[in-house]
């Protein structure tokens, strides 16, 4: 367990491809919520706020006009971007750890989806979770 935990929280280096980075992002910023969903008001408010500043970066750079992405799945992604802002905005609001199975569900297809398609290999895992568990979280 205590292997899984690490390599969470060992970033990826400069070198690696910029969708193994942005996959490890969304899987660290979904961590954080669900460490923080049995936490703290502060602390959920904190992690719901690093997953909106993610959130935030990934809209400006689906926006440019330059991003290489088609445009098909720019917009969907951009329209998933719009329902994960609206889940942001309620949690914050109410600061309800048990309501954010809609933005780790979210944040685990897309992380998914960026690991299969990233041309970085997978890490050495055996036994380890791709991704955080919410099994405790209800919606």
């Amino acid at each position: 367990m205590k292997k899984a935990a690490a390599s969470y929280n060992t970033k990826p280096s400069e070198f690696d491809d910029p969708r193994t980075i942005e996959a490890w992002a969304l899987t660290e910023a979904s961590r954080r919520l669900v460490l923080a969903a049995s936490g703290t008001a502060e602390e959920l408010h904190f992690a719901l706020h690093l997953n909106q500043r993610l959130w935030s970066i990934f809209q400006a750079s689906l926006a440019d006009p330059a991003n290489p992405l088609p445009k098909e799945i720019r917009d969907n992604v951009l329209a998933l971007s719009i329902i994960v802002d609206r889940h942001l905005l309620k949690r914050l609001a109410d600061l309800d750890g048990t309501k954010i199975q809609p933005i780790l569900d979210i944040n685990r297809s897309i992380a998914e989806g960026l690991k299969l398609h990233s041309s970085s290999p997978p890490p050495e895992t055996a036994g380890e979770q791709p991704f955080p568990s919410s099994a405790n979280i209800s919606v």
